[in-house]
């Protein structure tokens, strides 16, 4: 299983519009992130999960240019305002494109997409074909997904495990349940925005915390803000097991 790093900045990226902080200007091209987003490629499939504003840019950053489905994690902008540019898979394949999430999230995505959805539908628009999921387990084209079900302030996000590797997201809270289907993982992306409290994600210490008791073999951290420092001082920071990730960054997982 093949592992890309899509984006990894919080919903404004960073750099941040008009900011003149030391991270903003860094030179450093992991202080570079787009919004979250991430690539699975296993058993010759590919998935995305959540197709951010920067979705098309991805795709092209990493020749990425067959796509068997979209799985959502939850309905903020920064998650799902790219759904537009599914369009060129559905050219390239010839066939609509699978999208996967909890019924509030597909509601959204009728409202925010109406015009894909609409009755006189123009020509060239994406197609989209919506598959409502629970937190139960779910195959896409033979890959087994497990939705990690957690809050986001008050907020139902899933995360998703895929064999031995999860991703979990905008997250400030995982329950013992959840907590117990990220067991013996050998790689797990975790959401940490900054140092700072924040009503909704994670802080760096408290992501550190929950990856000592997931005890994962290597966990990256991600939606990482401008706030969090440079990220070559940070990593210096960190225990060994655990990294910051970066947009582009490819990690190899056993299947």
């Amino acid at each position: 299983m093949l592992i890309t790093l899509l984006g990894t900045g919080t919903s404004s990226g960073v750099p941040l519009i008009g900011c003149q902080c030391e991270v903003c200007r860094s030179l450093d091209y992991r202080d570079k992130r787009l919004r979250v987003s991430v690539h699975i490629e296993i058993n010759g499939r590919s998935f995305v999960i959540d197709t951010g504003p920067d979705f098309r840019q991805q795709m092209l950053r990493e020749g990425i240019s067959h796509l068997d489905a979209v799985v959502f994690t939850h309905q903020h902008k920064d998650h799902t305002a790219g759904l537009d540019d599914v369009r060129a898979f559905n050219f390239l394949q010839q066939r609509d494109m699978p999208v996967y999430g909890r019924p509030e999230v597909l509601e959204q995505l009728r409202r925010e997409f109406d015009y894909v959805f609409a009755e006189y539908r123009y020509p060239g628009i994406p197609r989209v074909q919506l598959h409502e999921i629970a937190n139960a387990p779910f195959d896409i084209a033979g890959v087994t997904f497990t939705p990690i079900d957690v809050l986001h302030h008050r907020l139902p996000v899933f995360g998703y495990r895929v064999g031995n590797f999860a991703y979990v997201t905008d997250v400030n809270h995982i329950s013992k349940i959840e907590q117990s289907k990220l067991k013996d993982l050998d790689v797990l992306i975790l959401g940490a925005l900054q140092r700072e409290q924040h009503i909704s994600h994670f802080t760096l210490e408290e992501a550190i915390d929950m990856v000592d008791t997931l005890r994962p073999k290597t966990a990256y951290f991600t939606h990482i803000s401008h706030k969090m420092g440079l990220h070559g001082a940070v990593e210096k920071e960190l225990p060994s097991y655990i990294k910051l990730g970066y947009d582009g960054l490819k990690l190899n997982v056993e299947v």
